[in-house]
């Protein structure tokens, strides 16, 4: 029998190469266009951004149940002794609590992680435990590593409107100004608590991706860049920018660079550029 399985939701955004390198088993969140309900990976990208510009209804979105978390808890424990299960924020979806519901039916072995992030910063993070488990670590070794990785892990977009962040109810602390109308682009920051914070603003979207750059390296604290992972929202050009843009200011290699997946981006929209980079 195998010792670890490594379970994390889809919001996590990682490619198809990361998820079959590392074996990572990945529970799908859903997204609803009216009667049209899509599994996390069954609609592209491309035609997920495509049909939230063109609809004039927001998209609903929502989380895996307990029951589906069971299901695959059982499937996978017949394989292996235990499972670190990782997910998005709690403060930003209820995926967490539906995973710790599931949980009390396998008690000690399986352990969640409550990432306080979303997007490749949660990615990060899953990558860091599944590295952990190649090495042969204990899970006890694992999830103390895990707090460490987390505090070291930062988190940055920046969106071309916040309408989308609105309308999902996913505001935050992200406030403070009337961003829509005055065409400002907010650089938003995931806290340490797994909530958005405004980090800034800029008046157009290069100025707001170098302003992410300034911001990482504000961030930096003395600490050394390990890792870095870039995303975006049908924003290729904007997001190639930021990935070359933090290449360079840190001469580090982008370990991935994808698009936010549709969960993610109907809260975000289009025109969604952000980054997470780890520290050690």
């Amino acid at each position: 029998m195998k010792r670890i399985a490594l379970v994390t939701d889809s919001t996590a955004d990682l490619t198809e190469e990361v998820k079959k390198d590392f074996d990572i088993h990945v529970i799908p969140l859903k997204v609803r266009f009216g009667v049209q309900e899509y599994s996390d990976g069954e609609l592209t990208s491309e035609d997920f951004y495509r049909r939230l510009m063109e609809d004039k209804i927001l998209p609903k979105t929502s989380q895996p149940t307990p029951e589906e978390f069971s299901c695959l808890y059982s499937k996978l424990l017949e394989e292996y002794q235990e499972i670190i299960s990782v997910h998005i924020s709690s403060a930003l979806s209820g995926t967490f609590n539906a995973a710790y519901l599931a949980k009390e039916k396998f008690k000690e072995r399986i352990h969640l992680v409550d990432s306080k992030t979303i997007s490749l910063g949660a990615g990060l993070m899953v990558m860091e435990v599944a590295r952990n488990i190649k090495e042969g670590q204990d899970t006890e070794w694992i999830l103390e590593n895990i707090k460490k990785a987390r505090k070291n892990i930062e988190t940055l977009f920046t969106l071309n409107t916040l309408e989308y962040l609105q309308k999902g109810g996913r505001i935050g602390r992200v406030q403070g100004f009337m961003g829509s109308l005055l065409n400002i682009k907010p650089i938003i920051r995931v806290g340490d608590d797994g909530v958005y914070q405004t980090y800034g603003k800029a008046h157009s979207q290069k100025k707001a991706l170098d302003s992410v750059v300034q911001a990482y390296q504000d961030l930096t604290k003395g600490r050394k860049p390990i890792r870095l992972v870039v995303a975006h929202g049908a924003a290729h050009k904007a997001g190639t920018y930021l990935k070359e843009a933090l290449e360079y200011a840190f001469q580090l290699q982008t370990t991935v660079f994808t698009q936010v997946g549709p969960v993610i981006g109907v809260h975000t929209g289009p025109g969604t550029v952000g980054a997470a980079i780890q520290f050690e």
